[in-house]
């Protein structure tokens, strides 16, 4: 019968031990030092004591296991000395002689699920133990029998570097010596009565390589010196409800590209100048980038994310984003972006049953499948799945600085049955369709970030008539800043496309959205998704020749600046694109050179500078004091004439406009 401590080694080898620390490594026994390696394929091994060695015997059974023992009072500081038959030695620091990197507080919040800086605990994060430099790993996985670390620097041999649970988290940690900065690395795990292992990016990585490869790489978040420090002090007291809030949305793939090398996406670095300066140019307040963070998938333009603490590699380093964020800030531009919890893709080396179960999405097809997408959907309801999403908004916020996310596919996460046929869903408790625990996490989320950063936009891309989705977590809404009109969009887009000699049929599309304007706090979006798959651009929308849809477009940006409402457009709309937008190429720059354009361009300039210095047009984009009709039913003419009111109330502007073709 096997011995406790043949049966740890047979588990050892088996790379499925939740404890090698317990086995391998130096342990006082009595009066003696024992120290035990497992070194695959090495012909002898060493422990050395500063001038003193000790020579490891190899087991009889287990080959691999290498074991000594001296006399000795404590455990001294040692290192390991492995030779092998094709003459290579190598020296190192013993991992398993370091104590675990998280501690007692840290394990009790990541099983509660209120660890709001996660990303400080779990992952990659170089530093040092006891005066030894190397990188402290880990990695959440309950339902693994072995976890290990893999890299270049053990040749992605998962033998090398077993990692250990802490309690009944389900954390697996260790602290691997010598291994430092751009370190490649992934997580091998093994499943419990599964003899296959499973090669596992980081969920927590800050750094990944560049699609479509997919190793995580170790960077230090501390590196970084910024210099936004009054940007961010003046954040804290925005009232984005009465301050003007002009957005321009951008695709930082295709908004400019070097032609002469190669037709590649600009850096972050290079983007960085180009866009604070044009955006300053134009009016705008804030930029908008569609996902930034990493994502196998260019064609998903990022909305497929399958790395969420590391900024796609795309367009350079990390520390390249926060240059470009901070140079915004010191232009005055805001950063917003584009944040998917709503679902990630199935990539076999990324979140998709990580551990080999259902780890962060349901397990029912029913609740943990989007049939649209191909995507799987978050399990909202587990505590440590809430936790990764909060913590990783916070991080965008905290670590880059960003000014807002925009929270895309809200409704999808707030109906079971979104886009599903009556035998794909399951209702809730109440036999409902509402998905309790999705509405559970955005009111955590939006009331967490209120609290430790205030001045941070949340925004929501909700589509449906959802009660109280600006209204605060306090009061029973969902706690979102602001949310994207969609019903103002869709009524706009469909009214300016018919002829003018029709218009009078389809007055009433301009004038419904002033009876559920002050319902939220909106934004008024012309964005990219009615730019693409066929839909036309904004221009190419416009009926009449081209003189007549060149009025139209100045008409429908002269609407929207002058309607109550933020306001939001994406890239090439400003000056007129022709052609639908491109993820693969750049905007169409040279058209700037054609006199319709650029007067299109100079209109938004000016319109976003009359809405900037007239707290008529922005104060009360908000309440309902600040918007009255004057005429709102002389649709024979088309005609349109109401009051913008600041929230002082002594100012009023009129705003007339003539959508018919007669002067």
């Amino acid at each position: 019968m096997e011995s406790p401590l043949d049966q740890d080694l047979r588990r050892i080898l088996a790379l499925r031990h939740s404890n090698p620390h317990g086995v391998l490594g130096a342990h006082l026994v009595g009066d003696r030092l024992v120290i035990r390696v497992f070194r695959p394929e090495a012909s002898q091994v060493i422990a050395r004591f500063g001038t003193e060695n000790l020579r490891l015997r190899s087991h009889p059974v287990f080959a691999s296991i290498f074991e000594g023992s001296k006399l000795a009072e404590r455990i001294p500081e040692y290192e390991v000395e492995a030779s092998y038959p094709d003459g290579v030695r190598v020296t190192y620091k013993d991992p398993y002689a370091f104590l675990p990197t998280l501690g007692e507080q840290d394990i009790h919040f990541v099983a509660e699920g209120s660890h709001r800086e996660l990303w400080n605990r779990l992952g990659a994060h170089p530093g040092y133990q006891r005066g030894v430099a190397g990188t402290s790993f880990a990695v959440w996985a309950p339902s693994a029998a072995g976890v290990s670390v893999v890299g270049d620097f053990n040749r992605w041999d998962g033998r090398i570097h077993q990692l250990r649970t802490l309690g009944s988290s389900g954390v697996w940690e260790l602290f691997v010596p010598d291994v430092g900065i751009g370190a490649r690395y992934k997580f091998e795990l093994r499943i419990e009565n599964v003899h296959d292992r499973s090669l596992k990016a980081d969920p927590m990585a800050f750094r990944t390589e560049l699609p479509p490869q997919s190793a995580s790489i170790v960077h230090d978040l501390s590196q970084y010196t910024w210099r936004d420090s009054q940007w961010l002090s003046e954040r804290k007291r925005a009232d984005w409800k009465s301050r003007p809030l002009s957005i321009y949305e951008v695709h930082l793939g295709s908004w400019r590209r070097a032609p002469e090398d190669g037709n590649r996406p600009l850096t972050y670095r290079e983007l960085a100048p180009l866009l604070a300066d044009y955006a300053n140019r134009l009016g705008f307040t804030h930029v908008e980038l569609m996902p930034i963070a990493e994502h196998p998938f260019g064609g998903s333009w990022g909305y497929q994310v399958t790395s969420y603490y590391a900024p796609t590699s795309r367009y350079g380093h990390p520390d390249d984003f926060r240059y470009f964020v901070e140079t915004l800030h010191q232009a005055g531009i805001g950063v917003i972006v584009d944040w998917v919890p709503a679902h990630f893709p199935r990539d076999a080396w990324a979140l998709a049953n990580f551990d080999g179960t259902a780890l962060y999405e349901h397990q029912d097809p029913k609740r943990g499948a989007h049939p649209d997408w191909g995507t799987l959907i978050f399990n909202f309801g587990r505590n440590e799945v809430r936790n990764f999403l909060v913590a990783n908004a916070l991080f965008w916020i905290e670590e880059y600085h960003v000014d807002g996310l925009r929270v895309d596919a809200v409704a999808s996460m707030l109906y079971l049955d979104y886009s599903r046929k009556a035998d794909e869903w399951l209702p809730n408790r109440h036999g409902g369709r509402e998905n309790e625990e999705a509405v559970a996490f955005l009111r955590e989320l939006n009331a967490i970030v209120q609290t430790r950063d205030p001045g941070i936009l949340v925004v929501a891309e909700e589509s449906t008539s959802w009660p109280g989705v600006t209204r605060p977590v306090a009061e029973g809404g969902l706690g979102f800043t602001l949310k994207w009109n969609m019903g103002w969009m869709h009524d706009c887009l469909a009214y300016f496309q018919v002829d003018p000699v029709f218009r009078k049929h389809h007055h009433h599309q301009l004038t419904f959205g002033s009876l559920y304007a002050y319902t939220e706090n909106f934004i008024l979006p012309l964005s990219h998704d009615e730019v693409v798959h066929e839909k036309k651009s904004l221009l190419a929308k416009m009926p009449g020749d081209e003189w007549q849809r060149f009025s139209n477009l100045r008409a429908l940006y002269a609407w929207q600046w002058s309607f109550p409402g933020k306001k939001l457009l994406f890239m090439g709309g400003e000056f007129g694109q022709y052609a639908e937008w491109n993820a693969e190429k750049s905007l169409d720059w040279h058209l700037l050179g054609s006199l319709r354009h650029a007067q299109l361009s100079e209109l938004v300039r000016e319109l976003n500078t009359l809405y900037r210095t007239e707290g008529s047009l922005h104060e009360a984009d908000c309440d309902p004091h600040g918007f009255q009709w004057v005429q709102a039913d002389a649709d024979s003419v088309n005609v349109y004439a109401f009051i913008r009111r600041g929230l002082s109330g002594w100012r009023e502007i009129l705003c007339l406009a003539n959508l018919s073709p007669v002067v």
